[in-house]
């Protein structure tokens, strides 16, 4: 039952209506008990300012923002986490003594889903990252910090790619190596993990983001795409010998990580996962 004392929560896209988060949030708050309700808000661009400065006046309590908005709120918030600015996108605002604080958890969320859900350890490893998009831009920042000894990008926007390059050398010491497409065969065996972020997977026609035969047994290769959850990317890389990890950690950590900044209460993990995958199906 949604009262006068109910916490609102949301979060901010155009369009909204594909999100999940609404119903992992829900689900977590129902858990423990807090008398919370999480919304989606379809914010066109051209009204984002307005949405922003209205978050403290109506009360909201916490807020995600996702495409198109996460580098386009920046100018709107009060401050950011030093993760935030140096990704230089947000997809969590919190509300703090009226202020409102950018954070990036879609890294974070990565990470913390490669530790707990396969074991695997950045530090020191190399990874090729397909993509150089707002994901993988999280991604690899927080490789970076922790201690991702190489990191390969791939980009069939070789410019962007370069940009992304650059930004992560300039603020870490990881060392980072832009492929052409002519050298990606060269590099390609040297990764310990693979990572597709880009949208390639997200249709049954889509081909494979790299080839199969860069594949082999012994890495690990995710996917950042969640829907569908065994992606054809995840499938191969299983008939190759490599070990897998589908989106949907990523997807669920970065919520985790939001839901504990909002409420300074622990997340219900299984819980929130639960969710997940029950939309997922039902989608």
């Amino acid at each position: 039952m949604i009262s006068g004392k109910t916490s609102i929560y949301g979060i901010f896209g155009h369009p909204v209506e594909h999100t999940f988060s609404p119903g992992m949030h829900n689900a977590a708050f129902s858990a423990i008990g807090l008398d919370g309700c999480y919304v989606p808000f379809d914010v066109h661009p051209d009204n984002l300012g307005d949405a922003v400065n209205a978050i403290i006046p109506l009360g909201l309590c916490g807020l995600n923002i996702t495409v198109p908005h996460k580098e386009k709120v920046i100018p709107f918030l009060d401050d950011l986490t030093d993760d935030a600015r140096l990704i230089g996108a947000v997809n969590t605002i919190e509300v703090r003594d009226e202020k409102l604080i950018g954070h990036n958890t879609d890294g974070k969320g990565f990470i913390r889903s490669l530790r707990e859900e396969t074991g695997f350890r950045p530090k020191g490893k190399t990874f090729l990252m397909v993509g150089s998009g707002g994901a993988a831009r999280a991604v690899c920042f927080e490789l970076a910090l922790a201690g991702a000894g190489n990191i390969l990008l791939h980009d069939i926007d070789h410019d962007k790619a370069e940009k992304l390059g650059h930004d992560v050398r300039s603020a870490t010491a990881t060392r980072v190596i832009v492929t052409e497409a002519s050298s990606l065969r060269a590099h390609a065996p040297d990764a310990d993990c693979i990572i597709n972020a880009t949208p390639l997977g997200l249709k049954k026609s889509d081909p494979l983001p790299l080839p199969q035969d860069l594949m082999r047994k012994g890495q690990l290769v995710c996917d950042l795409v969640y829907n569908p959850p065994d992606t054809r990317l995840l499938r191969t890389a299983r008939s190759c010998g490599a070990k897998t990890l589908r989106g949907i950690g990523m997807l669920l950590y970065q919520g985790v990580i939001a839901f504990e900044i909002w409420t300074g209460k622990k997340a219900p993990v299984n819980v929130m996962k639960k969710a997940l995958a029950r939309q997922i199906r039902d989608r």
